[in-house]
């Protein structure tokens, strides 16, 4: 049975880092298509979503599998190391 990732990004507007990433998010998830969900997730206009899973920096990023967390990254990280920590979880 196939069961499928999902990838949660919490960000903001106003987060030098999050738009940093935000080519290297775009660019994985658009490599990873019909393999991987994603869901964004502006914190400052979805508080609710990113306490219910304790969001306390971003960029953060928070990867589900089965509807359960599996792992989560936090801050910059290079391509290759973004994309290779999905793919571990594919």
């Amino acid at each position: 049975m196939f069961s499928m990732v999902k990838l949660i990004d919490f960000f903001a507007t106003w987060c030098g880092p999050c738009r940093a990433m935000l080519p290297i998010v775009e660019e994985t998830v658009s490599e990873l298509q019909g393999k991987i969900e994603f869901e964004k997730v502006d914190v400052d206009s979805n508080s609710p979503r990113a306490q219910e899973f304790g969001v306390m920096s971003i960029p953060t990023f928070v990867l589900l599998k089965d509807g359960k967390e599996v792992d989560r990254k936090m801050g910059m990280i290079s391509k290759e190391q973004f994309a290779g920590w999905i793919k571990l979880h594919i």
